[in-house]
């Protein structure tokens, strides 16, 4: 049975931003975006901003990587990736989707829904560019890092000390037999990682 996880909620906080921060940031684990279960191979999800930029981390357990794409916007959700998906309005209507690759091949759109009756069919605009991002991914052993700088000039607005905006965290992994595992920071009780009305909520925090 799927953990629900409809009101699940990241404090996001104000930091003086550098790669030593990370220490002091407190994580959040993905599991199987089905059910809700813990998943074979750990992530952890980390967030952090400034006055410049949202700041994003993931800490993944991989043994073995699947990554064979070169090129920005190459279909990467086909292999192993980790994911962002940033819906500001926290309408479901309207989120940019960040896709990571171990390689540090970017996969970046913005996603439209525009059915009222379902929303599982979208639009995706293939040309958007989320200005200034930098990704970097880092192997210490058998631990994947993936960092993404965000800057805060890509969204409408500025947050501020309680800005909440609507929000997910996703990887997909593959094993050498094939098998792949999808997980979530909030599952959607299915393999889809546009069931936007269940994100979870990023709440900005200066405290």
């Amino acid at each position: 049975m799927m953990e629900q996880a409809v009101n699940r909620t990241y404090i996001c906080k104000h930091v003086d931003y550098s790669d030593g921060i990370w220490h002091d940031v407190s994580p959040i684990a993905l599991t199987d975006v089905v059910t809700g279960e813990a998943v074979k191979e750990e992530t952890l999800v980390k967030a952090c901003w400034d006055n410049q930029a949202l700041y994003v981390r993931f800490e993944c357990a991989d043994s073995y990587a699947v990554s064979d794409f070169k090129n920005r916007n190459d279909p990467l959700y086909e292999q192993d990736v980790v994911e962002v998906f940033i819906d500001e309005a926290g309408n479901g209507k309207r989120y940019v989707e960040i896709v990571v690759s171990p390689n540090n091949i970017v996969y970046e759109v913005m996603i439209d829904h525009n059915d009222e009756n379902d929303e599982l069919k979208f639009s995706i605009d293939r040309d958007w560019v989320t200005k200034g991002l930098v990704t970097s991914v880092d192997i210490q052993e058998d631990l994947r890092i993936y960092t993404m700088i965000i800057p805060l000039t890509n969204f409408n607005k500025q947050p501020t000390d309680g800005t909440e905006w609507k929000i997910n965290f996703y990887r997909i992994d593959e094993e050498q037999n094939g098998k792949r595992h999808f997980q979530a920071w909030s599952p959607s009780g299915a393999i889809n990682f546009h069931v936007s009305s269940l994100f979870g909520t990023l709440r900005f925090s200066r405290l």
